[in-house]
């Protein structure tokens, strides 16, 4: 339960005929987050980078401002589950009291349990300007994502966020089952690595809801690329933050949602593509 994928038996019917085999999927499993002996959230999600899931989670809530008030962390594997311990020092933990939630989120929920319409759509990070990037960056940044997809290439079932900049191509890359939960492990392995966000893009590969947004803002990346379409409210707080929002990047090119001044034709073309 867990390792990330599984080998499941299945049987396959093609052209009217009926085989079988095993077919690689990958693992769904509950995902405790708590600090100082309290559950805050129960999340679904595939057993993988599961510190980076924690740090991520904690920045993106806001429940710390930075990787170093977390005290310590450890990772309990538990019959049932996982349970990522987290200590926070006294006065950080008191903050989350008021807050705190005891929710079992769907697997891609990014807001579930979530107390207020207010809270739901609070205003995102705003964040700097950055870097401009040529549309040939764009589209080489989208391209470097399949081949490092370990998970989905064996299962094509899961989503992915990454982050990559000019000089390095993909810094870093993670996946999960929930697209939330992909975003927050790649904001939890830049927080870890001390990654400045301000001149990359995160990359994703799906579609881009309001809580992608907020956490980009987070990160603190002035681009974020998905290859499927916003939702208006996404594009919204993309506005108000701050942030470039391009979507729908396909083979054949992209549309540009927010802040299009940050994507040039006359920027440098060179490109990173090492991981």
């Amino acid at each position: 339960m867990h390792v990330p994928v599984q080998a499941i038996d299945r049987e396959i019917w093609r052209d009217g005929a009926a085989s079988e085999g095993a077919r690689l999927i990958p693992e769904e499993t509950p995902i405790a987050l708590t600090y100082n002996g309290g559950t805050y959230a129960v999340m679904m999600g595939t057993p993988q980078n599961l510190e980076d899931f924690a740090v991520g989670f904690s920045l993106s809530e806001g429940i710390v401002t930075s990787v170093d008030e977390i005290q310590s962390l450890e990772v309990v594997r538990l019959d049932d589950g996982i349970e990522l311990r987290m200590w926070l020092a006294a006065e950080t933990a008191g903050l989350i009291s008021e807050r705190r939630r005891h929710i079992a989120g769907p697997t891609g929920c990014g807001i579930c349990g979530v107390e207020s319409i207010a809270e739901a759509i609070r205003p995102a990070a705003i964040v700097p300007q950055g870097q401009t990037f040529s549309p040939d960056q764009v589209m080489a940044a989208m391209q470097a994502i399949a081949p490092l997809q370990s998970i989905n290439l064996q299962t094509r079932a899961v989503h992915a966020a990454a982050f990559w900049s000019p000089a390095r191509g993909i810094v870093a890359l993670r996946e999960d089952v929930g697209r939330h939960n992909a975003l927050d492990k790649l904001a939890g392995a830049l927080a870890r690595s001390r990654t400045d966000a301000r001149n990359g893009m995160v990359l994703l590969t799906s579609r881009v809801s309001v809580e992608l947004v907020q956490k980009t803002a987070a990160i603190g990346a002035p681009v974020m690329v998905a290859v499927s379409a916003p939702t208006a409210l996404a594009v919204r707080t993309a506005e108000a933050a701050g942030i470039t929002l391009v979507a729908i990047a396909r083979s054949d090119g992209f549309e540009v949602f927010t802040h299009g001044g940050r994507v040039a034709a006359c920027v440098t073309t060179e490109v990173a593509n090492v991981a």
